[in-house]
């Protein structure tokens, strides 16, 4: 289990610098992101600094009108909001697509950008905040290693653009050069310690799921890790990204303009 009191001095340092920032916490419903929103709203009562959580209602059947009022009630009793966004895209579009997750994640990294663009006025005050877990990095590593170094297809340019977007998730905090900030919370946790939080603290979840999860290579490497019993050592996972994946370096992250960041890497 993830301890508020625990996680908060292991951060501290980071939370320390937010006050009279604004966060923009990405929601979905989902277990790493409804953790995350827990931990950062209990953080901006203590620390104050202003929180606004936001959420892509995509694919549209996972989020019918009463899913989104009964998880949007519980974050406003919590002292929370959720602004839900039409990400203009249909189910059958989706469908219609070779990979309807990659058609998803584009079609969210566009409404993405056209809310921060809109709605920001002062960069240097913003902090992104998505829920990416220690699960998902080591899933980046095993991507690389199996889909890139070890494949005998000649696709080995696209597997190492492919990592240079996934692997700026290694990095807890990176600090562009325009001022604004991308912070992970969950990044050094396990799946497990994720699900435990989420159960024992009573957190609701997204109940729908969805209809093209066999596409999100995840969700396989998650169900493995799960019946091996699985854990993994944040440190450990970083070094050998460093050694082994030749890991680009933060300043190569943190000196992109915004617009090809948030664009094509974020």
């Amino acid at each position: 289990m993830i301890a508020y009191e625990e996680w908060k001095e292991s951060e501290r340092e980071v939370l320390e610098g937010f006050p009279g920032k604004k966060l923009f916490l990405m929601y979905s419903g989902g277990k790493d992101s409804s953790l995350c929103m827990n931990l950062m709203l209990r953080a901006a009562k203590e620390f104050g600094f202003d929180l606004e959580a936001h959420a892509g209602a995509f694919p549209v059947h996972r989020y019918g009108e009463e899913e989104k009022k009964r998880l949007g009630g519980y974050w406003e009793k919590r002292g929370g909001r959720i602004t839900w966004h039409d990400i203009g895209v249909t189910d059958q579009e989706l469908a219609a697509s070779p990979n309807p997750c990659i058609s998803c994640q584009r079609a969210r990294k566009k409404v993405l950008n056209t809310i921060l663009n809109l709605s920001t006025k002062d960069w240097a005050n913003l902090v992104l905040v998505p829920s990416f877990t220690l699960w998902d990095i080591v899933g980046y590593s095993i991507e690389h290693v199996l889909g890139s170094l070890y494949s005998s297809q000649e696709n080995h340019v696209d597997g190492n653009e492919r990592f240079f977007e996934t692997a700026q998730r290694f990095y807890p905090v990176i600090r562009m050069k325009e001022g604004y900030t991308v912070y992970r919370p969950l990044i050094k946790y396990n799946g497990p310690d994720v699900t435990d939080t989420v159960e024992q603290e009573g957190i609701p979840l997204l109940s729908v799921p969805c209809r093209f999860k066999e596409y999100r290579p995840k969700r396989m490497l998650e169900a493995y890790y799960t019946k091996m019993g699985l854990r993994f050592d944040y440190d450990k996972v970083f070094r050998f990204a460093q050694t082994s994946l030749s890991l680009p370096d933060l300043r190569k992250y943190a000196s992109l303009d915004r617009e090809e960041y948030l664009k094509r890497i974020f």
